[in-house]
C-alpha cells in the first residue's frame, strides 16, 4: 500500500510511519525543512515538500497520489480545519482510506482533579470543552467524508506513552526531580487510562488494512488510574506522591503527541484487541 502521513515528523506519525515502512509499504511523508526531508529518506521514507500553510496544496496532491492517507500533525487550529476540509473534498469519491488521529481529549472536563462519573462511548453526544471545539470540528468533518466516498476513519486514543514521548508520564517523572514527589493535581481522584505507542501504531495498521468507512475508534489499554499519582512508575525507588493545588498549565489541551497534545484518556477498550468500548471521561 501506497501511505502518506502528514505529521511524519511528529511522536505517533513517526512510529507508524517507520512501522508501515518495516512492513513493506511505500510510505511519504511531509517534510517542512530540507533537514526533515533528509531525516525521513535516511528512514527508508519519501519526504514531500509542503505544508499546511502556504504549501497545502501540495499535501493535498501527494494524498490524491497515495492509497491511504493519515492525518497525525500537531497544527494550529485554523491550520488543522483548512487541511481537512481540503483533504476530504479532494478525496471524495476515490474510495480511498483517510485516518484522522484525534485523541481522547476531546472528552476532557475541568474538575481540578476532583472524581467525575461521566462515562462516553464512542457514538454518544457530548459537549465539547471550548479547547477541544476544533478537534471535534475535524472529527465530524472526516467522519462525514465516508458518505461521500471516502473510507474516512477516527481515532481517539488516550494518553500516550513510550519512548520519546512529551506527555504526562515524563511530566509525573519531572514531578519528582522538581519536588521530590510525584505530583497530582487537587484530590488527584481524576481518571486517566494510558496507552503505549506501539499498541497505538497497530490500532493504526489494522485501521489501514480493514477499518470501516465511518469508523469511530478509541483506543486505550489497561485499566483507568486515579490522577497522576498512580500513573507512573517509580523513577530511582518509591517516591511519595503529593498533591499541588490548581491546574497545570494547558490542563484541558489533549496531544499528543502525542497525537494531540496531551490528551486524557478513556477505560479500556473491550479485549482483544476490539475497537468498542465505554471509556470513562478524561478529566483535569
Amino acid at each position: 500500500m501506497d501511505i502518506f502521513v502528514i505529521g511524519v515528523t511528529g511522536f505517533v506519525g513517526g512510529h507508524l510511519a517507520r512501522h508501515l515502512a518495516a512492513e513493506g509499504h511505500t510510505v511519504t511523508g511531509l517534510a517542512r525543512t530540507g533537514a526533515a526531508a533528509a531525516t525521513l529518506r535516511a528512514q527508508g521514507i519519501t519526504p514531500v515538500a509542503a505544508d499546511l500553510d502556504a504549501r497545502r496544496l501540495a499535501a493535498v496532491a501527494a494524498a490524491l497520489r497515495a492509497d491511504a492517507v493519515v492525518y497525525a500533525a500537531q497544527a494550529a487550529p485554523d491550520q488543522e480545519s483548512a487541511t481537512v476540509r481540503d483533504l476530504t473534498r479532494a478525496l471524495a469519491g476515490t474510495g480511498k482510506t483517510l485516518v484522522l488521529l484525534s485523541g481522547s481529549g476531546v472528552l476532557m472536563q475541568r474538575t481540578g482533579g476532583a472524581w467525575s462519573p461521566d462515562v462516553f462511548a464512542e457514538r454518544d453526544s457530548f459537549t465539547p470543552e471550548p479547547l477541544a471545539a476544533f478537534r471535534k470540528a475535524a472529527e465530524d468533518t472526516v467522519l462525514a467524508a465516508a458518505g461521500d466516498g471516502v473510507r474516512a476513519m477516527v481515532v481517539r486514543p488516550g494518553l500516550i506513552w513510550g519512548p520519546g514521548d512529551h506527555g504526562h508520564v515524563p511530566m509525573v517523572y519531572r514531578s519528582v526531580a522538581t519536588t521530590g514527589a510525584a505530583a497530582y493535581v487537587g484530590p488527584g481522584l481524576n481518571t486517566y487510562s494510558h496507552v503505549h505507542i506501539d499498541d497505538v501504531t497497530r490500532l493504526f495498521t489494522l485501521a489501514l488494512a480493514g477499518g470501516r468507512a465511518g469508523g469511530l475508534y478509541h483506543a486505550v489499554a489497561g485499566p483507568p488510574t486515579a490522577g497522576s499519582r498512580n500513573a507512573s512508575p517509580p523513577t530511582s525507588g518509591w517516591r511519595r506522591a503529593a498533591s499541588l493545588p490548581g491546574k497545570p498549565p494547558g490542563c484541558g489541551a489533549s496531544s499528543a503527541p502525542s497525537s494531540w497534545p496531551r490528551p486524557a484518556a478513556s477505560e479500556p477498550s473491550t479485549p482483544g484487541g476490539s475497537w468498542a468500548g465505554t471509556p470513562s471521561a478524561p478529566t483535569c
